[in-house]
C-alpha cells in the first residue's frame, strides 16, 4: 500500500471527512494532503540531499501529521522527537541525525526551539512559519533561498521516499547511553499496512471509524494507529500528555471520541480499568482493541471482555525493528481459560518466525531461545551505526529468497506455530510499553554528581515490569533518604525522560558482585525509599 496515493485518493473522494483531531484541532484529508504538498516543495527547494532526515519536534500536534507527510513528499525521511524528551537527549538525537531542517510544529513550555537545538545549527520553522507556508502567505526566508524561489519551482515534480528509501527514523534506548536511531523504509511501512488494516475486520469496514491514539508520535506503537488509520480513512482522535494525566480529563475524552478502535500499551489500558466508569457504557462504539509493546496478561484481557461485550482484542508483537509489529492472534474467553500466559500470535504473510539457541542453529518447537524474525517489514538498520547494524541485522536465503533478519533479543518458543514470549535475553525491559535498555538509564544517572556505582532493575508482577529501582553507592552526605532520593530524580531529569525514571532508589555500600566480576542484579534488594 502506497499511503502518499492513498491519502490523496481520499482527498479526492472525501476530502470533508476529517484525519486527525487533536486538542480540538480538525484536519480534513484534503487539508493533510494540500498542506503537506506545499510544505513538500517548500522542502524541496531548500534542502537539496535527499539523505539526510528531517527532525519534527513536537507533542501530537495536528500539524505534525503535515510535517510527517510533507518531508516524505519531499524525498526526505522524517524523525519524530516528543517535547516531553529531556534537552539534553534531543540535543544527541539531533548530533546524531544533524538535520538540515527542524519543522517544530508544536510549543514547549520550558525552552526555545533554539535553544533545544543548540548544539546543531539548521534552519528551523517554527508553527507560525509552517503555517504561513501551508496558507500561501509566507515570508520566509533562509540562507539558500527565498520564498520567491520556492513560488518559482511550486510546480516542480517532488521525488517521493520510495522502496527502500527510509520513511522515518524512531529513536530507541541504547545500551551506551545514547538513544540509536531504527530506520523503516517505504517499502517495510507498505507492507506492514496491507496486514495491519486488515487486523481485526476488513479495510473496507473501517473507512469514517475513529482510532484512538495513546503513544507519542516519537513511539513507534503510534506507527499502527496514525498510519493504519489514515490507509482506512478513518479519524485519528489523539489524547495529549495533559489528558491522560489527568482521569476525569481522559475518560471525558474517552466518552467524546466515539473510538472503535482502539490502539494503546496493555498498561494504558491497566490503568482506564482501575476506575469502574470505564466500560462499554462510556465508550459504546468500540469494536476493536489492538494491544502492542508490552505483554498482555489474562487478567486485563479478561477484565475487557466482561466490560466490553461487543469488543474484539488482538494481541501482537514486534519490535521498532521489525515495524511495529509482525504477529496478531484474537484474545477470546476459551483462549483466556487454556492459556494463563497468554500467546503473542501467529506471524504474518510476508515474515518468519525462527527460534535459535546461543550457537544460532534453530531449536525444535516447544524450546526456548531467542526470538529471530525474518521478512519484509524489517528495518534496514541503525541510522549512522555500521557496527550496530552489523551486529542485530542480517540478510539469508528463505525459500530461494534473499530476505533480512534481525536477532531480537527476545526470549521465546513456538508452539504449532503460535509464538510464546518469554522475556529478554539481554538488559532490555519494556515498561509502559517503551523499549528500555538498562544500561541507558546507569550510563545517565552515572553523570550525577557523587554517584560511585549504580544498578538498575526492574520490578515484576505477572510477568509484566511495573517499575523499576536504581540501586546506588553515593558518596554524598544523607541525612534523609527520602529527601536525597527525591533531589536525585530531579537531576535525573537532565537526562533521562520520565519513563526512563527509576520509581525507587536503593542505597547501598557496594554493589554485590557474582564470581565473574559482574553485578549480581539478582541479590539486589534491601530497604527502599
Amino acid at each position: 500500500m502506497d499511503i502518499l496515493k492513498t491519502i490523496e485518493s481520499y482527498a479526492w473522494s472525501a476530502p470533508d471527512q476529517a484525519a486527525i483531531i487533536s486538542d480540538g484541532d480538525v484536519l480534513t484529508y484534503r487539508n493533510l494532503d494540500t498542506y503537506s504538498t506545499a510544505l513538500a516543495h517548500w522542502i524541496a527547494s531548500n534542502c537539496e540531499n535527499h539523505k539526510v532526515p528531517i527532525i519534527v519536534y513536537g507533542h501530537k500536534e495536528a500539524l505534525m501529521l503535515v510535517c510527517f507527510l510533507a518531508c516524505v513528499k519531499a524525498g526526505h525521511a522524517y524523525c519524530p522527537i516528543d517535547i516531553s524528551v529531556p534537552a539534553q537527549r534531543v540535543q544527541k538525537i539531533a548530533e546524531t541525525v544533524n538535520p538540515p531542517l527542524i519543522l517544530c510544529p508544536g510549543t514547549n513550555p520550558g525552552s526555545t526551539p533554539e535553544e533545544i537545538f543548540q548544539t546543531v545549527s539548521p534552519v528551523i520553522l517554527n508553527q507560525d512559519k509552517i503555517q504561513s507556508i501551508i496558507t500561501g502567505k509566507s515570508d520566509v526566508n533562509t540562507a539558500s533561498s527565498s520564498m520567491e524561489a520556492f513560488y518559482d519551482h511550486k510546480d516542480k515534480e517532488l521525488f517521493p521516499v520510495t522502496g527502500n528509501d527510509t520513511f522515518y527514523i524512531i529513536f530507541t534506548s541504547g545500551s551506551t547511553g545514547t538513544p540509536k536511531g531504527v530506520q523503516i523504509s517505504a517499502e517495510c511501512l507498505s507492507n506492514f499496512l496491507d496486514w495491519s488494516a486488515g487486523l481485526g475486520y476488513p479495510s473496507q469496514e473501517k473507512t469514517g471509524a475513529v482510532f484512538l491514539n495513546q503513544a507519542p508520535f516519537s513511539f513507534d506503537l503510534s506507527v499502527m494507529d496514525l498510519y493504519t488509520c489514515l490507509a482506512c480513512g478513518g479519524t485519528l482522535w489523539t489524547l495529549n500528555k495533559e489528558t491522560q494525566s489527568d482521569y476525569k480529563w481522559l475518560l471525558d475524552s474517552l466518552r467524546k471520541s466515539h473510538a472503535q478502535i482502539w490502539v494503546s500499551t496493555p498498561s494504558f489500558a491497566d490503568m482506564c480499568l482501575a476506575d469502574p466508569y470505564f466500560c462499554g457504557e462510556l465508550m459504546p462504539d468500540l469494536r476493536l482493541f489492538l494491544f502492542c509493546g508490552e505483554t498482555l496478561t489474562n487478567h486485563t484481557a479478561r477484565q475487557l471482555l466482561e466490560r466490553f461485550p461487543k469488543g474484539k482484542i488482538i494481541n501482537t508483537y514486534g519490535p521498532t525493528e521489525s515495524t511495529v509489529a509482525l504477529t496478531e492472534v484474537t484474545i477470546t474467553k476459551e483462549l483466556l481459560d487454556n492459556e494463563p500466559v497468554l500467546p503473542v500470535g501467529r506471524v504474518k504473510l510476508g515474515s518468519l518466525i525462527e527460534i535459535w539457541d546461543e550457537q544460532g542453529h534453530p531449536v525444535p518447537e516447544g524450546t526456548n531461545g531467542e526470538i529471530v524474525l525474518l521478512g519484509n517489514t524489517i528495518s534496514t538498520g541503525y541510522y549512522q551505526l555500521p557496527e550496530q547494524t552489523q551486529k542485530s541485522f542480517f540478510q539469508c536465503e528463505r525459500d530461494g529468497q534473499t530476505i533480512r533478519g534481525y536477532l531480537t533479543g527476545d526470549c521465546g518458543y513456538l508452539k504449532g506455530g503460535m509464538l510464546y514470549y518469554q522475556g529478554r535475553i539481554d538488559l532490555q525491559i519494556k515498561l509502559h510499553g517503551y523499549r528500555i535498555e538498562l544500561e541507558d538509564i546507569e550510563q545517565n544517572i552515572q553523570k550525577l554528581a557523587d554517584v560511585k556505582n549504580v544498578v538498575v532493575t526492574p520490578n515484576i508482577q505477572e510477568g509484566k515490569v511495573k517499575s523499576l529501582t536504581a540501586h546506588l553507592v553515593y558518596e554524598g552526605l544523607i541525612e534523609n533518604r527520602l529527601k536525597t532520593a527525591k533531589k536525585l530524580k530531579e537531576e535525573m531529569k537532565q537526562f533521562l525522560p520520565d519513563y526512563m525514571i527509576p520509581k525507587k532508589i536503593h542505597f547501598l555500600e557496594q554493589i554485590p558482585m557474582t564470581v565473574n566480576g559482574k553485578a549480581d542484579r539478582k541479590r539486589l534488594g534491601g530497604e527502599t525509599t
